[in-house]
């Protein structure tokens, strides 16, 4: 699928809590899967100012670049795989191939020649559960010298998902906190960090 809508509610735990969840939900470690992704924007970071994010998850031996743009239900995500070579020159020179990434980007912009910086990266050790109100994912993120904890759930309904994700936290004593996306928390750890330089 090249475009779909993303309905997700997520949280950020405590190391604690990750792991008490780890057990609550009977996740074992031979389900952690490992994922990298990589972050771009303009110089100007036109995309974050549109609340967008452009990303390459790599996993495995599989690149998928991904435009995150908001839409009325979540956030409307249009995906692509890359090459290995299309990957080495996004990262390398900041040139995303032409399909319907790139399209959607232009629409988004409406640019049409538009230069991309590679930002850097996040890896994620993420371990998923199908529940019967959506997919369960529990990740540990490391970026710079952060690692951070979180709960998702990703579902097709959004009120009945909100209503099963604030039941799962209130009976696991888990306090509601602002959680911005894995991207958001990304760029304030870089400048954060660009600052510190200076």
């Amino acid at each position: 699928m090249n475009q779909e809508i993303e309905i997700e509610f997520k949280n950020l735990l405590l190391e604690e809590e990750y792991n008490r969840l780890i057990k609550t939900f009977a996740l074992h470690s031979e389900a952690r899967k490992h994922q990298t992704n990589h972050y771009f924007d303009t110089k100007d970071m036109d995309l974050k100012e549109k609340n967008s994010a452009l990303r390459i998850r790599e996993k495995g031996n599989e690149f998928i670049l991904t435009l995150k743009e908001p839409h009325i239900e979540g956030l409307l995500e249009t995906h692509q795989s890359l090459s290995t070579e299309e990957v080495q020159l996004a990262l390398n020179e900041g040139l995303i191939p032409d399909g319907l990434v790139k399209k959607q980007i232009v629409k988004l912009l409406e640019k049409h020649t538009i230069t991309f910086t590679y930002l850097g990266y996040l890896t994620t050790e993420r371990i998923e559960k199908k529940l019967n109100d959506g997919l369960l994912v529990l990740d540990k993120s490391t970026y710079f010298n952060v690692v951070d904890y979180e709960i998702e759930l990703e579902c097709s309904k959004a009120n009945s998902g909100q209503a099963f994700f604030n039941d799962l936290l209130d009976v696991n004593k888990i306090p509601r906190r602002m959680t911005p996306n894995k991207i958001e928390r990304f760029y304030k750890e870089k400048l954060l960090r660009e600052s510190e330089r200076y």
